[in-house]
């Protein structure tokens, strides 16, 4: 209630001083007022709202900049990622290529080294059987002469007396051994006391 009061005596009171309603301003105010507007409104157009318009139109441009050079970037970031995706499936490519030429020519190799092997082997094995071939040949001649040697010192021994003649005793010689090695004389086991 005591603010009710208060309002209308300050109402009373203007209405008293004026003569007049309060609401309406003074025509000196009303005209002061609409110069200051003009006058505010003219530094506001001229001065404020281009250096506000430039700054939106940089910041605009700097986004719009910003939006173009982040697409660039996205786009060359996606042609690299592809050309290392392609290098990468190239050199993929290229190592199973240098894997199987590698794994082909170590089959290659082992096959050369195993015909190498085997032909060595049978060069071994053909000059091992040259050499006991001759080996052979060569006890056969030195046990000929030593057998033939032995039976014509027997022979002389039992006859009772030596047989010097060379050509006589080496056909005698070879009579026997051929005749052992046909088979027509067969060795006879000599008895001693102590076999009876």
């Amino acid at each position: 209630m005591h603010i009710t009061a208060t309002a209308s005596s300050v109402v009373g009171l203007a209405m008293a001083e004026e003569g007049s309603m309060p609401l309406i301003p003074h025509w000196e105010e009303l005209v002061f007022g609409l110069i200051m507007f003009a006058i505010l409104y003219w530094v506001v157009a001229k001065k404020v709202v281009p250096n506000i318009e430039q700054a939106y139109a940089e910041r605009h441009a700097a986004i719009e900049g910003g939006i173009a050079q982040a697409e660039n970037a996205q786009a060359e970031a996606e042609a690299a990622k592809a050309h290392y995706e392609s290098q990468l499936a190239e050199a993929r490519a290229e190592a199973a290529t240098i894997r199987e030429d590698a794994r082909a020519e170590g089959a290659a190799i082992v096959a050369e080294m195993r015909g190498q092997a085997q032909d060595e082997a049978t060069r071994i094995t053909e000059s091992a059987h040259k050499q006991i071939e001759a080996e052979r040949q060569q006890a056969s001649i030195s046990l000929r002469g030593e057998v033939g040697r032995l039976s014509t010192d027997l022979a002389g021994r039992i006859v009772g007396h030596e047989l010097q003649d060379s050509s006589s005793r080496q056909s005698l010689i070879d009579g026997f051994l051929t005749d052992l090695e046909t088979g027509k004389v067969q060795p006879e086991r000599v008895t001693t006391g102590s076999d009876a």
